[in-house]
């Protein structure tokens, strides 16, 4: 199964500038599965240690944590030479506080050694009184398969290719075949395990299967919250937000309400519980912009948002959506307000490197625009479309405001570029981050 993010693993071995790498994302999307295949393919040697169950390697850090002693002590317990030939690898470093800290010292006193740690951001937050180091480590985060991602996986690299190297207006004669994976894409979602054993299965799909596995990792999910949300956030709480999520974007207006997780819940009962989600890779935040102007960002009202999952299948898991829905085309997008158009739109600029995105919406009407993004000096307004009737009203009036802004309107239909706004097909959202 290739990931993407291999590329940029090599691009950070390769730099000149090399520090200390956090790979962090959520559990279960394939860390270390992809910290391993990287040390496999582009080392002589790797070393890998977890934190998490390793009392040995865990008591290593509460002494003296300048790099040769723990270089040496690891050599020891791996039974091998540790040369800057060899990968070290941390995983589940949040585990660790200290460990988290030594990787300063690794970056001021040994840089010739190549170390990735994988983690969360969650570890700074269950530690704040732990020295982070601030400036001596490279971050790469690990997002769930994208959709061409999972098209490679499911052996459709032909598909996949065009989509990332094609003109999207080429892309029509194959349409078909695209919106057909998509809907397997919008049921299965990107965990590396629920698609590898789709893809075990196809062409039969064993959609009891697939099912099985996202239900076993979102009771993993629910297990976190106990485990480690007391340290800053009532677990209930965190439990109570994380089940809102599908009731919230099923609503025609996706503003995220307090008074929907608990009938008389406020901001500050729930502020420390998304941020502890957030932190934790479980999900998406996207806030309001009161202007579509650049910068969009002081234009933010961070106390207005909507909340999307880290990944489509799971939403999908956590709302019951029957299989069934997803073999007719327009039951598929019409789900729940479109809501599975969304949260497929979200992830995949996410993990195209969107980092800040944004929706509109007036002040005093029903007018909306669900994305709003910045690209090359150009402020960029994004419709979603759950069926076939793509008129937009709220689009186009934004478009006659803000005379320099790009429309894009993403639907079930082909590309077509007639006026102001241009068509995409949905599966093609990853393209809008480049295009």
């Amino acid at each position: 199964m290739e990931r993407d993010l291999l590329k940029k693993l090599v691009a950070w071995k390769e730099s000149e500038q090399r520090k200390p790498l956090l790979l962090d994302g959520a559990r279960q999307v394939g860390k270390t599965w992809l910290v391993h295949e990287f040390g496999k393919r582009h080392f002589a040697n790797y070393v890998y240690f977890s934190l998490e169950n390793n009392a040995d390697i865990r008591a290593l850090f509460e002494g003296d944590i300048n790099p040769e002693r723990i270089i040496a002590a690891l050599g020891v317990y791996a039974n091998t030479t540790i040369t800057t030939d060899t990968l070290i690898i941390f995983d589940e470093v949040q585990e660790v506080p200290r460990a988290l800290t030594a990787l300063k010292y690794f970056c001021e006193d040994a840089p010739e050694y190549p170390v990735v740690a994988t983690g969360s951001s969650l570890g700074i937050t269950l530690h704040p009184g732990t020295s982070f180091p601030v400036g001596k480590v490279d971050f790469l985060h690990l997002y769930p398969l994208t959709f061409c991602e999972f098209l490679n996986a499911c052996g459709q690299s032909g598909l996949a290719d065009r989509l990332s190297g094609d003109d999207v207006a080429t892309l029509s004669d194959t349409h078909s075949s695209y919106m057909e994976w998509l809907r397997y894409y919008l049921y299965v979602g990107g965990m590396p395990e629920v698609v590898a054993a789709f893809v075990q299965d196809y062409p039969s799909v064993n959609f009891e299967r697939v099912r099985g596995i996202q239900e076993t990792i979102l009771t993993s999910y629910r297990d976190d919250f106990s485990k480690y949300s007391r340290a800053t956030v009532s677990s209930l709480r965190v439990a109570q937000l994380w089940d809102s999520v599908p009731a919230q974007l099923a609503k025609e207006n996706k503003k995220f309400l307090y008074g929907a997780v608990r009938s008389g819940g406020r901001g500050r009962d729930y502020e420390i519980a998304i941020q502890w989600l957030r932190d934790m890779s479980l999900i998406h935040t996207v806030t309001r912009v009161k202007a579509m102007s650049l910068p969009l960002k002081i234009y933010e009202e961070t106390q207005h948002f909507k909340i999307y999952l880290g990944d489509v299948g799971l939403l999908g898991a956590l709302t019951g959506l029957s299989p069934h829905s997803f073999l007719d085309e327009r039951a598929t997008f019409s789900q729940f307000h479109g809501a599975l158009a969304e949260q497929f739109v979200c992830q995949e600029l996410k993990a195209s490197g969107v980092d800040a995105l944004y929706y509109w919406s007036a002040e005093n009407s029903t007018g909306e625009i669900d994305f709003v993004m910045g690209r090359d000096g150009t402020v960029c307004l994004i419709e979603v479309k759950s069926g076939e009737n793509l008129q937009s009203k709220s689009l186009k009036a934004a478009l006659k405001r803000e005379k320099s802004a790009q429309g894009y309107r993403l639907s079930a239909l082909p590309y077509k570029h007639d006026g102001a706004i241009v068509d995409m097909p949905i599966y093609a959202t990853s393209r809008l981050a480049t295009c």
